[in-house]
This record gives structure tokens, sequence and C-alpha cells, in this order.
């Protein structure tokens, strides 16, 4: 293999790495395609192309061999705006010419090992707390922010564990909901809450799929068509099992 063709594809592999940690922590699809492609232009290769959905990623490049293609899935995604901020920041350097190709690929294998996110305690406390005070955004009394706060914690509780037995979001999801609807039915029926909607309305708020909505619709507008309907159709199905969920203990329990 000569020299110019190992380049071509040492330069994909780093347009390919740094698409897939972006599409993983929940970057939209224009800015995926816009910083692989810029990347590629930055080393030489101005005819490149991305065709990015949030399942897979086609990369291709073009020069004086013919036009070399490789494919990655996606099997995972998730919420890390930090990596996405760095990657950003790693292409601005190879756009300046601070990085060489071997340089920026050690750079995102660093990005993509990192561990970002807050430790799990503190995303539990996290959601509870801001159960409680969407509930009073709602307009809910104050004496219902205290079981706001533990169904809605109970509920991300919830959706983690299940997620880790079974992999399959609309099961977690209709679980997790499941288990905040019931835990607000009983805080009202013992006498503790009083408003049985606006305590499962503040605990179900963090499990709502607010950056895939938004993802959704700014695909859309930017003519991604089968990246933005493919988003907006997850979207609606975690707000199916959400409300499917809640719906279950309404049909159960309520008189």
């Amino acid at each position: 293999m000569d020299k110019q063709l190992t380049f071509t594809y040492e330069i994909m592999d780093v347009c390919l790495l740094a698409g897939k940690i972006m599409l993983q922590s929940g970057a939209e699809t224009y800015r995926v395609e816009d910083t692989m492609t810029r990347m590629a232009s930055a080393f030489g290769f101005s005819h490149s192309h991305s065709y990015v959905t949030p399942t897979g990623i086609i990369f291709s490049v073009e020069g004086k061999e013919p036009t070399k293609t490789k494919l990655i899935r996606i099997a995972e995604r998730t919420t890390d705006l930090e990596k996405v901020a760095l990657v950003n920041g790693i292409s601005r350097k190879i756009s300046s010419r601070e990085l060489t190709a071997d340089e920026a690929y050690e750079s995102l294998k660093e990005v993509e090992q990192a561990k970002h996110t807050y430790p799990f305690w503190l995303q539990a406390l996290a959601a509870a707390v801001s159960s409680g005070c969407f509930l009073i955004m709602f307009l809910g009394k104050w004496v219902d922010f205290l079981p706001a706060v533990i169904a809605g914690g109970t509920g991300f509780i919830s959706l983690i564990y299940f997620h880790r037995l079974v992999p399959i979001k609309f099961f977690s999801e209709f679980i997790a909901s499941f288990i905040i609807g019931l835990i607000a039915f009983i805080f009202v029926k013992t006498g503790t809450g009083l408003e049985v909607d606006k305590i499962i309305i503040g605990s179900v708020m963090p499990l709502v799929p607010g950056l895939l909505i938004t993802n959704a619709v700014r695909d859309l507008m930017a003519g991604h068509l089968v990246s933005g309907l493919s988003k907006g159709a997850e979207a609606f199905l975690t707000a199916f099992a959400i409300g499917s969920g809640i719906a279950l203990v309404f049909s159960l329990f309520a008189v």
C-alpha cells in the first residue's frame, strides 16, 4: 500500500472517529457532517462526502485514486455535550494546522475513552430535585414538593436500573413512568400529597427527551429529513412510553 493511500485511510479514520464521538454524544446530524467535512478539507481532501443517520455514518473522500468509502455503525447514543465541545475544539486546531493526523487521532481517542458524566448518585439527586422544582414551576403546592422529589428520583433510578437489565428504552421508560405514577397515587391516597397530576407532571420531566426533540427539529430545518424524522420518531416513542405508564396507573387505581 503506497503512502498516499495510507494517508487517505488515516484521514478517514480521524474523521470517522470524530463523527462517531459526536453522534454518540448527542450532536445534531448536520453538525457531525460539517465537522467531518471541515476536518477532511483541512488535511487536503476538499472533495469529501459524509452521510450521517442516528445509527450509522458513511464517509468517502475523492482524490487521485478511486473514491474511498467507509461505514461505521452507531449502537449506543447518550448525552455528553462536553465531548461534542472537545471534538469541535480538536477540529478547530486541525483547521488552524496545529495538529497532525496522528496527533488528532490520539486526541480523539482520549476524548472517546474519557468519562465526563457525573456519578450516578449525583444524577439521581439532580433528577429528584429538578422534579420538585418542575412541580413548583407548574404552579404546584409546596406540600407536594417532597413527594415529587421522591417520585422523580425513584423514577430516574428505575429508568437506569431497568435499562441495564433489558437494553430496550421503551421498556425501561414505561416501567419508570409507571413507578412514578404509582408513588404519586400512594402519596395522595395517604394524605401526604394533594395534587396527583402536578406530582406526576413534575416527576416525569427528567424522563422527557428534550435534547432529542430539539435535535430532530434542527435537523429537519437543516434539510436532513431522514435523521430528523427518525429522531422525531424516537422522541415520540419515549413520550408514548411515558404516557402509557401513567395511563396504566390511572386505569388501575383511579376511581
